[in-house]
């Protein structure tokens, strides 16, 4: 009897580590709005290891955003790359599970400002803090 659910045991706990890549901890909105002004049109790509959300323009005062289950493991990242005018490309990280679970818990709102500076919002201190691009990455 013991070796039986030992058995059942050892496949159920397989079963679940198999399955565990649709198991989510929540559903997060990230939000990106191009505050350049003066109707500068803002290009941007996002991807994550599974999910490559494709290369957009947005126009001055527009936003781009998507909803994301985080995964079980607290592995989900989400990566962003933009620019405007005659810029280089910068990066950022737009979601990562292991700094934004506390910061932003059901949607990461970010912004490029009028003088091309990151800011994403704090939820939990209500205040928009500055972020510098990964630019090289």
């Amino acid at each position: 009897m013991t070796n039986i659910r030992n058995r059942s045991c050892s496949v159920i706990l397989t079963f679940l580590l198999m399955g565990s890549q649709h198991i989510v901890l929540g559903k997060v909105n990230v939000v990106i709005t191009n505050k350049l002004g003066n109707g500068r049109t803002m290009n941007i790509h996002c991807r994550s290891r599974d999910d490559d959300l494709g290369h957009h323009s947005v126009a001055d005062g527009s936003k781009i955003f998507w909803k994301f289950s985080v995964n079980f493991w607290g592995t989900t990242l989400f990566y962003c790359n933009v620019k405007w005018d005659d810029s280089k490309w910068h990066g950022f990280i737009a979601y990562s599970y292991e700094r934004d679970s506390d910061r932003c818990e059901r949607e990461c709102i970010w912004k490029i400002s009028a003088d091309g500076l990151l800011y994403k919002y704090n939820e939990v201190t209500a205040e928009w803090e500055f972020m510098p691009f990964q630019d090289g990455q």
